[in-house]
């Protein structure tokens, strides 16, 4: 591969860092660990283990092990690292059917899963489970309105987890447009 080729953008996506007051990893903590591990160019959005890197094509997944065990070594914890290409991204923002249905942005929120689920865990999964909470699965997205908060849906990373047998993070839909954004920036060579 050409030296000239610029580097492949990604967004790193970790579950579970600063919540609460567990779990502590600051954001020059882990884009120091990123750099190390072959990234950049490297950009954190606000605290909760959101990046956007650059690293030569075909890296990305390699560069998140690495990351994911610099974590686990250094700061005691493991916290699952979920990888989108730009052009991933860029999908999936455009694939979201609560969008397309009008939905209000703020009620809008997407689990990543590392893994697309198979056919009969998704059959598995309670539709009831959370009464006015809706979903719709898209390749390895899935694609929640929760009209009654967050706080209040029985969705969550764990029971997704389970039931879909794969490692999921879910991220409101104000956040998702601020990566792309932050892709889009980088790409263009407008990154500050």
């Amino acid at each position: 591969m050409p030296e000239s080729m610029p580097p492949q953008l990604h967004i790193a996506l970790l579950r579970g860092i600063n919540v609460g007051g567990k779990h502590l990893l600051p954001m020059t903590q882990l884009a120091k660990m990123l750099t190390l591990a072959g990234a950049t160019p490297v950009r954190t959005f606000i605290a909760s283990g959101n990046v956007v890197f650059g690293c030569p094509h075909g890296q990305a997944e390699r560069v998140a092990s690495e990351v994911a065990a610099a974590i686990e070594q250094t700061c005691g914890f493991a916290a699952p690292v979920v990888i989108r290409s730009a052009e991933q991204w860029t999908a999936m923002v455009q694939a979201n059917p609560f969008v397309a249905a009008g939905g209000d942005p703020q009620t809008l929120h997407v689990a990543c899963l590392a893994a697309v689920p198979t056919p009969e865990h998704l059959l598995a999964l309670d539709p009831q489970r959370s009464v006015g909470d809706r979903w719709a699965v898209v390749g390895h997205d899935m694609f929640l309105h929760l009209p009654n908060g967050t706080a209040r849906s029985k969705i969550t990373t764990a029971w997704l987890d389970r039931a879909l047998h794969t490692v999921s993070t879910v991220r409101n839909w104000r956040t998702v447009l601020t990566l792309q954004q932050l892709t889009s920036d980088c790409g263009s060579g407008s990154w500050t």
